[in-house]
């Protein structure tokens, strides 16, 4: 019993992680196969755990960007973040997609958390999202996993390799992009001088 309960904290602990950290997928699937886990017990641990870290990384954002990044961006954030204040209707959409990507939602619980959006505009469509595709991901792991020869060759494959990069660049635009003059003014603008 104690591995689901590895699995539960290592999740939650995984996506507290203010920028990019190994995805949770990563750990349920290394969990499943060391341990010989029951893939859906992994799935009902982890997710929610996955959740609840996601959470926290909203409440504990406004904090933490403050101290490492200057006000006018922390502002600018906020900005950004209000948008998925409207409706449910409008909202959920967005998070459910944008979530079954293989994007982190990093930036996106960074800036729920720095415009104080309530939990309910976005948990309940991130833990369907998380739950699908952190299912797609196991068992597609666990599969590739139990008929590979090498282990190590899946590690750094070109999808992984583009994943990263695609991670990397959402945060590096979450990050660097003026959301207040795209949102507004509908312009690109970049702005490097962020930190403090």
């Amino acid at each position: 019993m104690w591995p689901y309960l590895a699995m539960f904290l290592a999740a939650l602990a995984t996506d507290l992680i203010p920028v990019i950290g190994p995805p949770v997928w990563t750990v349920m699937i290394f969990m499943l196969v060391k341990f010989d886990l029951n893939p859906w017990l992994v799935l009902a641990v982890g997710v929610p755990g996955s959740v609840l870290g996601r959470y926290g990384l909203s409440l504990y954002a406004p904090w933490f960007f403050g101290k490492v990044i200057k006000q006018s961006k922390s502002n600018e954030l906020k900005f950004a973040g209000r948008k998925l204040t409207g409706s449910l209707w409008r909202s959920w959409p967005f998070v459910l997609l944008y979530s079954l990507t293989p994007l982190s939602t990093t930036a996106l619980f960074s800036a729920a958390g720095l415009a104080r959006i309530k939990p309910a505009q976005i948990l309940p469509p991130f833990f369907v999202a998380k739950f699908v595709s952190d299912a797609v991901m196991l068992f597609t792991g666990r599969y590739a996993i139990r008929n590979s020869v090498d282990l190590a060759y899946g590690t750094f494959s070109w999808k992984g390799i583009i994943t990263i990069v695609a991670g990397l660049v959402v945060l590096a635009a979450f990050l660097f992009l003026d959301w207040r003059v795209l949102l507004e003014r509908k312009k690109l603008r970049l702005n490097f001088n962020i930190w403090k």
